[in-house]
């Protein structure tokens, strides 16, 4: 993904913009060297399904209990976006609790959705939803009677696939916009960066930086490569962008079964750490503690 909000084929040849550059405009083409070209055309209109307007009416029910101590909220206050990432939502002898579906459906990938793939969601969270004998009297009392038919019926044609992407227990997932679509530098959102390292951003240490400037201007994520208190400043790259030279050493570790690290007076390092070290430190290594 671009670490930008113009979309643009950076490794194209020949014509373009500045610097060999090629930004892509609604209705051009560009191929470069292909014998296929990318078109960019207008997102077809998307209306708004009445299983989506009522898997949110529901969810905002359910997102004011748990603000308001029947719960935790999952991934912080609001202003919300729901986004389609396997909501599935139950009520506990504490309040409302979400887990995460194997899977989650976007919206637009309903369209090569298999019914029988999607079935299996569908039971599995019918499993869980039977788990927590409380949940479906809580959604009758918001309204959400529904629930009982969406668990109930087998998901078989693109009604059915429909019914289930954009119901609470797919389409309901609480997240802020840059937490959900954002891009680098920015935010990193779900959509556009991987859940093994994006998912750090809910659980990291606020005073580590988990998204890094590389010296060409895209970004990685980073992790610690040892416990908080050793004193190690260095970094291992979790995730860098493919095709980059950070994304061709991780990839090359990977094969190799090892690790792509920065040293600790990396720019890279020194901004990941950058709040627990001494200002304008040349190390992001400190004495051990304990």
């Amino acid at each position: 993904m671009p670490d930008a909000d113009s979309v643009a084929d950076r490794g194209a040849s020949g014509a373009g913009g500045a610097g060999g550059q090629v930004v892509l405009e609604p209705g051009g083409t560009h191929g470069g060297n292909h014998p296929w070209k990318i078109r960019l055309v207008k997102h077809r209109e998307r209306s708004e399904s009445s299983h989506f307007r009522a898997a949110k009416k529901v969810a905002k029910k359910i997102l004011l209990e748990a603000g308001a101590g029947a719960g935790d909220l999952p991934y912080g206050a609001g202003p919300w976006e729901m986004h389609h990432g396997g909501s599935l939502w139950v009520r506990t002898s504490t309040g409302w609790r979400m887990y995460r579906a194997r899977v989650g459906i976007e919206w637009s990938m309903q369209f090569c959705a298999d019914p029988v793939k999607v079935d299996r969601l569908r039971r599995e969270a019918a499993d869980l939803v039977a788990a927590f004998p409380m949940t479906l009297a809580a959604l009758d009392a918001l309204g959400y009677q529904r629930a009982r038919t969406l668990l109930s019926t087998p998901v078989t044609d693109a009604d059915t696939v429909e019914a289930w992407t954009d119901s609470l227990f797919n389409a309901c997932v609480p997240l802020s916009r840059p937490h959900h679509s954002g891009v680098l530098p920015k935010a990193a959102g779900e959509h556009h960066y991987p859940w093994p390292t994006k998912s750090a951003d809910f659980f990291k240490y606020d005073d580590f930086h988990l998204w890094v400037t590389l010296p060409d201007g895209t970004h990685a994520g980073v992790a610690p490569v040892g416990r908080r208190g050793s004193g190690d400043g260095q970094v291992r790259i979790v995730h860098a962008r493919h095709g980059t030279p950070a994304g061709q050493a991780v990839a090359e570790a990977q094969r190799r079964r090892m690790m792509a690290v920065l040293p600790p007076d990396s720019p890279m390092a020194l901004e990941a750490f950058e709040q627990q070290i001494p200002p304008g430190a040349g190390t992001a290594s400190t004495p051990p503690v304990g």
